[in-house]
């Protein structure tokens, strides 16, 4: 592994240690046993590093979120499907060291962080387009940028309000199920689709 990698993993370990503004590029070059001068080398500066980071920790407990032996069994589009991608998504947050109270430093933090901020903005969207086929199933890259701007949206929406109120008090969060079942009564109030008037 070159010092490329050797820093991504020990921003990683850093990251999950002391979130984002308590990790100084000491820490890094500390955890990853490199030096000062790769950071700015292979990533620029160390906010970039650090969102290049978060963004691998977020990749990489993403792949429980739509895990295949749960959600094949259920039908894309259907109730059943959303609540099992929740169900997915909330037993990652239940997990000791959860890794989704760095997204809430970035929100509270944003302004001081721009480096971070603009990096994950950009980040943000992607995951809005890849959220859409664990729910719709599908292919990501068939998901249109209307579909990113309208679905892919309403689950980050969904996503971040999670994140936060597990962050807050995981005793009140909530479930997969009640989510689900706040859905089902807000389709029943919504009746029947009206035509569109053009």
């Amino acid at each position: 592994m070159g010092h490329r990698e050797d820093l991504l993993d020990g921003a990683k370990r850093c990251l999950l240690e002391k979130g984002f503004a308590r990790t100084t590029a000491r820490d890094i070059v500390k955890e990853s046993g490199t030096n000062l001068a790769s950071i700015g080398y292979h990533y620029g500066s160390k906010d970039a590093l650090l969102a290049q980071a978060y963004i691998a920790l977020v990749e990489g407990v993403s792949d429980a979120f739509d895990a295949p032996e749960q959600v094949a069994a259920t039908e894309p589009g259907s109730l059943e499907r959303f609540q099992e991608v929740w169900s997915n998504i909330i037993a990652t947050m239940e997990q000791p060291g959860s890794m989704w109270h760095l997204s809430m430093e970035i929100v509270v933090m944003g302004d001081q962080l721009p480096g971070v901020r603009d990096h994950l903005a950009q980040a943000q969207r992607e995951g809005a387009r890849g959220i859409i086929p664990m729910f719709m199933g599908g292919e990501e890259a068939a998901v249109g940028d209307d579909e990113v701007d309208t679905l892919g949206k309403l689950y980050m929406t969904m996503m971040m309000g999670l994140i936060a109120q597990w962050t807050f008090d995981p005793g009140t969060a909530s479930s997969a199920a009640e989510l689900t079942e706040g859905l089902r009564r807000l389709i029943a109030a919504a009746g029947p689709a009206k035509p569109s008037q053009a």
